[in-house]
């Protein structure tokens, strides 16, 4: 990724600031900071920016045994704008054909999901590519199969699909097959046609999911699931900040909060009021995974927080 180093036009800046970015990439690198061993599966270009991409992974303790280089299809690039503050910045993708874009079935041949505890999908490469799409599925059938929890968020990205039928019917019925769904609230409506988190979650609780964790922005989130065998919802409120610098990867922060509080241990309230923290986090730099704390930043903020709250 390429972010502009000045507000404005892409058109019109010339200088960029090298990263990586994927929210793949950010809950990976947001749960090994958090001291979890995570693999991460994918296919990158036998280039630098493949290079780069593998060694910033690695450096963050993510394993890089599934990542696969592609000799003959370069790594997707992404260009992202400096926005001015509070605003989402506009970003251009290139990665048509890209070596990503080639992930099928034969990459995850050697995956031993016996090892798996938890599986994390986003819908990012169902919309990529027929073969992506097929990767996916294959993915969450063996991870199940596997006894393995799975979470999974939309991250919808419209321009990649032929159509918003297509788009909708295809991300639901994958939705249908995780324990953990999370939705942005607008990507909920846009999903399932309702209006309510409640409405929305319903939608995914009637189709097999155990629990629906709904991202509503700067007011927080909603949960409904099971608690205890009975049916459970309630919101959990936003933390507020003194400065929104960049709102990208606020969403992969607030996951990266749910997913490792739940394997913690924690409570699903005590996951969203985590995933809210990390979102806040997130959004007071720049940079899609910059804001991601390490294990001892998270706990020096949550024992903050719970200060405050006595």
């Amino acid at each position: 990724m390429f972010v502009a180093e000045t507000p404005g036009n892409l058109a019109e800046v010339e200088t960029f600031q090298r990263r990586i970015a994927g929210a793949d990439t950010n809950v990976a690198i947001g749960l090994a900071r958090l001291g979890f061993r995570v693999d991460w599966l994918s296919r990158v270009g036998n280039d630098s920016f493949g290079s780069i991409i593998r060694k910033t992974l690695e450096a963050e303790g993510v394993d890089c045994r599934y990542l696969t280089t592609d000799p003959e299809h370069a790594t997707g690039l992404v260009f992202k704008e400096r926005a001015l503050e509070g605003a989402d910045p506009r970003v251009e993708y290139f990665r048509r054909d890209s070596a990503a874009s080639r992930l099928s079935t034969d990459d995850a041949a050697e995956v031993d999901f016996t090892e798996a505890h938890h599986l994390h999908a986003t819908g990012i490469p169902l919309a990529v590519s027929a073969s992506c799409r097929e990767l996916s599925w294959h993915m969450l059938e063996k991870a199940r199969a596997a006894g393995a929890s799975i979470s999974f968020d939309p991250n919808l990205r419209p321009g990649l699909w032929a159509s918003e039928a297509e788009m909708c019917d295809t991300i639901n019925a994958l939705a249908a097959k995780a324990d953990w769904v999370l939705p942005g609230w607008e990507e909920g409506k846009r999903l399932t046609g309702f209006e309510t988190p409640h409405d929305i979650a319903g939608f995914y609780l009637e189709r097999g999911a155990s629990a629906v964790i709904i991202k509503l922005g700067p007011e927080g989130s909603y949960y409904h699931g099971v608690l205890g065998g009975q049916e459970a919802s309630f919101t959990v409120a936003g933390f507020p900040v003194s400065q929104v610098v960049d709102t990208v990867g606020a969403g992969d922060g607030f996951a990266v909060g749910v997913i490792s509080a739940l394997l913690d241990g924690l409570s699903p309230r005590e996951a969203l009021r985590r995933g809210n923290l990390i979102g806040a986090e997130a959004v007071q730099v720049t940079g899609d995974m910059e804001g991601l704390p390490y294990r001892e930043r998270l706990t020096e903020l949550e024992a903050s927080l719970a200060a405050s709250l006595c």
